[in-house]
């Protein structure tokens, strides 16, 4: 990742665009590289640009958000692009539907702007951002959802532990305090986890330990 955190937009509404234009350009680790009014222009634009982070929107004309998700997630050339889904819709479904397509994090479009700020530098860290209320929500409704997938029994206790922790969306700091532990030793657990379990990035290590009724609550 390059010294500056590199942005990309796609929303079809040409306001939210420019509000988040304006909270990009004023902040003098983040550069706005590209912005795009549709799924399909905004896929072909990361594509291009190779962002650090891309701010999608779900509903949108045409190829809708999770369609344009599961093209960036599916993309291997695409790996380093973390995506944030910033959107008004705050269902259960759409939340649920997103990390499970690739989603590194899930904003409302009423957010602070100090929180969208902060969700970028967060995803772009390698870390996964989810409010506490909605993850508490998506682990009510999906958790347990069958038993737990094969790929966690590769998991030692301790690793599946972490990973039930990251369910929740707390940080390796947080993390580590919960266990008493340092930060790197969760960020090891958390690593291997991800490896043996072939997760694309904790967002989805995330969605695995919730469906395996793994999440803590």
């Amino acid at each position: 990742m390059s010294a500056r955190i590199r942005v990309v937009v796609v929303d079809d509404e040409a306001l939210i665009r420019g509000g988040l234009r304006l909270l990009i350009d004023r902040e003098d680790d983040l550069e706005l590289v590209g912005e795009a009014g549709d799924g399909a222009a905004g896929v072909e634009l990361i594509r291009r640009c190779r962002p650090d982070v891309a701010l999608l929107d779900i509903r949108m004309p045409g190829v809708d958000g999770l369609a344009a998700l599961r093209a960036i997630a599916g993309d291997p050339e695409l790996r380093r692009t973390r995506v944030v889904v910033v959107t008004t819709f705050e269902s259960d479904e759409n939340v649920f539907a997103a990390l499970a397509a690739g989603a590194a994090g899930f904003l409302l479009k009423d957010a602070e702007p100090a929180e969208l700020v902060r969700a970028i530098r967060v995803v772009a860290g390698g870390e996964a951002l989810l409010s506490p209320s909605v993850t508490r929500r998506v682990i009510a409704r999906f958790g347990g959802m069958g038993g737990p997938p094969v790929a966690l029994d590769q998991l030692t206790e301790r690793e599946r532990e972490v990973a039930a922790w990251v369910a929740t969306g707390r940080s390796n700091d947080e993390i580590a305090a919960e266990l008493a532990v340092s930060p790197a030793t969760v960020r090891t657990h958390v690593g291997r986890a991800m490896v043996k379990v072939n997760a694309r990035d904790r967002a989805q290590l995330a969605v695995m330990a919730i469906r395996a009724g793994l999440a803590v609550r």
